[in-house]
């Protein structure tokens, strides 16, 4: 997810005219560490930090920390220092600040009913964590505290959409949208509309609607362009969603889902050295660094500075492995399968990750693992749940017409 939890309360509101259209478009009226890598070449460059001698967000983190160290058991303050790490590992891409996070959440960690404030924070990290069960677990906890917190269900609706659980989604998006009827909750309803046989419609809603939303935060605007993008790009519109994609990265955010899903798009169309350029300096983010090796592998003949970037992937995954980490399983995949051309360790790895999630890139990588392995069976929870979701891309119905042919 996209759009920052805390800021959901400051949504803009809309008339209810106007919101009983949208419910109605979108169909939810009453609804240990690894070695560390070392490059053979001392001039190879493997990432290049960010600088934050001026970054005032690294500044707020720093004074917190240091507040928080001197008083551990203030839960405003641990609370406040969480979020500013959870913000900074969405846009870092960087999950240490999610250990921050749960570090100074640690009084009230294992507490079975912890401060509502504690218990939401500690269902997003849940979360963050692919510990979907156990953070459903706290937010339904959470319902009955405080039903009235939009955090709550905004959280839910982003789990089980990642979960493929779309009547769940939908109906948690019904409280969302009373509570908070702005561009985020509608972003949350045609996001889930957009992956359960409405994305067309649900395209259209977002189109004519985000002109209304003028006032919304660069946080919110991002996420519904993301939104609407990534879906015209499964529909096989890839001008519109290279428009939205730029019209994303206009807004200034540093988005590392964003520039992935966009990288995505410039692969698929065969642009490799313009994903070279975009991420060259994005290293950091695993996600993206797999995306720069990708590219790298797609220039003939490859940069030199493949090697390193695949060397540095395969410890970072290690190293997960050794921390009992497997949130980046898709990744994994991925990588295992385009750049260590291993379709059977690939499609092992895709089927685990479809064990935890069922995004459309968790399908994506499942299909396209099993063709590679010539293993079509392998395919067929993923094609059922394509078909039982009326879930629409245009990579999908290429995929399975070339599993059918196996």
């Amino acid at each position: 997810m996209h759009a920052t939890l805390a800021r959901i309360a400051g949504a803009a509101h809309e008339s209810s005219a106007k919101w009983v259209g949208c419910l109605v478009v979108l169909g939810l009226t009453t609804v240990a560490q690894a070695e560390p890598y070392l490059p053979k070449d001392d001039g190879a460059v493997l990432e290049k930090l960010r600088a934050t001698a001026f970054d005032p967000h690294a500044h707020e983190i720093h004074v917190l920390r240091a507040r928080l160290t001197a008083d551990p058991s203030n839960l405003s303050l641990a609370c406040q220092y969480a979020r500013c790490c959870i913000d900074r590992s969405r846009s870092e891409a960087d999950p240490r600040y999610l250990g921050r996070a749960q570090a100074a959440l640690a009084p009230w960690w294992d507490l079975t009913t912890p401060p509502l404030e504690a218990l939401i924070l500690r269902a997003t990290l849940k979360q963050s964590q692919h510990d979907f069960i156990s953070a459903l677990a706290d937010l339904d906890v959470a319902t009955h505290v405080a039903p009235g917190n939009p955090q709550v269900w905004l959280t839910r609706v982003t789990i089980l959409t990642v979960l493929g659980d779309y009547a769940g989604a939908r109906r948690a998006c019904v409280p969302l949208a009373e509570l908070a009827p702005g561009l985020i909750a509608l972003t949350a309803a045609a996001n889930v509309a957009c992956l359960n046989g409405g994305a067309e419609p649900a395209c259209t809603l977002l189109c004519t609607t985000l002109p209304a939303y003028a006032a919304a935060n660069a946080d919110e605007k991002n996420w519904a362009l993301t939104t609407l993008a990534e879906t015209e790009a499964r529909l096989g519109h890839n001008p519109e969603a290279e428009t939205d994609f730029k019209r994303a990265l206009a807004l200034g955010q540093h988005d590392p889902y964003l520039l992935g899903t966009y990288a995505d798009l410039l692969l698929d169309e065969g642009r490799a050295s313009e994903v070279t350029v975009m991420l060259r300096d994005e290293t950091r983010a695993d996600a993206l660094l797999l995306r720069l090796a990708l590219a790298e592998a797609a220039i003939n003949p490859p940069p030199a500075a493949l090697r390193d970037h695949m060397a540095a992937l395969s410890a970072r995954y290690e190293a997960g492995h050794l921390r009992g980490d497997f949130v980046h399983q898709r990744e994994e995949a991925r990588f295992t399968l385009w750049l260590l051309k291993k379709p059977h360790e690939a499609l092992s790895l895709a089927q685990q990750d479809w064990q935890v999630q069922h995004e459309p890139a968790d399908i994506r990588i499942l299909l396209e693992s099993a063709l590679a392995a010539g293993d079509p069976a392998a395919a067929h929870p993923a094609l059922e749940f394509v078909r039982t979701n009326r879930l629409e891309d245009a990579a999908f119905r290429i995929l399975a017409g070339q599993l059918n042919h196996l």
